[in-house]
């Protein structure tokens, strides 16, 4: 989901340099939301990776995945770009008839993507996904680089707000993610939320997965300011995200929405890197774990074996303790805060 969201600036460049230009992407169904964010997307073809996966021949014969393939061949395009540039994204490089444009071989996220475009773009892999993206859609649409600020571009409408009753002032916790490797402890989660109560805050805890909105049960059950929020779309979740005070993360994809919709957050990142996936956005606060104790960050392992056996959990991400993210989250909340009253404030007349 991540991967989606950081491509979304690129497309704004490219709108501002070919005014009227259209897109359209193929995307994971789980987040064919996200493309339809973005005003200058206009069709989009979903994809089933999970499933193809699982049973690729009965897919091919069932005439899903060759019927994807007709598909996704059905258009003529001025250029054809493969934005991810991994393995999955490249299976859908080479179902498409034409020249691709993606990344050479010393900077695709995944080899051997390079062997599926026919065009080879070498962009810098130390630098931010959001700023690789740019430089690729730079490189294939065949113009320069803009040094303007990232801007996502979404449409004002993009998010909604589900029939929800949710008490303001409230936070939103994002306990959940993809490796085990980047949660946190659920006794930090338990904390915290004592700590927002003691403000006066309440808290939402999204889910995604049935693990995932069972541990948001547990968490938000030992709590009466706590929420456990039911499944619901992402464009849904950005409307709760959107109204919240603030936002506390572990790194996965809601986390990255808290920074489309300029909404404070900590996001804490031990076994991934900041400087190459955090956050983007006004009011992005960042918890890194590379510091002199944990020297292996980051390790981008889906196990922990700093204490010398292996560990679903990371010894890097346990090391933030609640009231060091809350104090964090408190000044970044504050600093958004008196930038608002400052706007509305009029300049003294001398």
């Amino acid at each position: 989901m991540g991967d989606l969201m950081h491509a979304l600036p690129a497309l704004t460049d490219a709108c501002e340099q070919y005014p009227g230009i259209e897109f359209d992407w193929v995307v994971d169904e789980a987040f064919a939301e996200v493309p339809s964010w973005h005003p200058a997307v206009k069709n989009i073809y979903t994809s089933a990776h999970r499933r193809w996966k699982k049973s690729l021949i009965s897919s091919w014969q069932n005439d899903e995945l060759s019927g994807f393939r007709k598909n996704l061949n059905a258009n003529e395009y001025d250029v054809v770009i493969d934005a991810q540039n991994n393995v999955k994204s490249s299976f859908i490089s080479f179902l498409r008839k034409g020249h691709v444009h993606g990344m050479d071989i010393h900077s695709v996220a995944e080899q051997p993507a390079f062997l599926a475009y026919k065009y080879r773009h070498s962009i810098d892999k130390n630098q931010h996904a959001i700023s690789r993206q740019r430089e690729l859609f730079a490189k294939a649409l065949g113009y320069k680089l803009p040094g303007t600020k990232v801007n996502y571009g979404i449409k004002s409408d993009a998010f909604i707000l589900p029939s929800i009753a949710v008490e303001s002032p409230f936070l939103f916790f994002v306990h959940n993610a993809s490796w085990t490797t980047k949660l946190w402890n659920e006794s930090y989660w338990f904390e915290l939320i004592e700590l927002a109560k003691e403000e006066n805050y309440n808290v939402v805890l999204p889910g995604g997965n049935n693990e995932e909105l069972a541990r948001a049960a547990l968490i938000a059950s030992k709590h009466d300011n706590a929420f456990a929020l039911p499944r619901m779309t992402l464009s849904e979740l950005g409307g709760i995200i959107s109204k919240a005070e603030g936002a506390i993360c572990c790194d996965t994809g809601l986390a990255h929405l808290t920074a489309i919709t300029g909404t404070p957050s900590v996001t804490m990142y031990g076994p991934t890197s900041v400087d190459l996936i955090g956050t983007y956005g006004a009011g992005q606060q960042h918890l890194d774990a590379e510091n002199p104790h944990f020297t292996c960050s980051p390790c981008y392992k889906r196990s922990c074996i700093y204490y010398g056996k292996s560990s679903a959990m990371s010894a890097c991400m346990n090391s933030f303790k609640p009231a060091q993210v809350w104090e964090l989250l408190r000044t970044q909340m504050k600093k958004i805060t008196d930038s608002k009253r400052k706007k509305l404030i009029p300049p003294e007349v001398g």
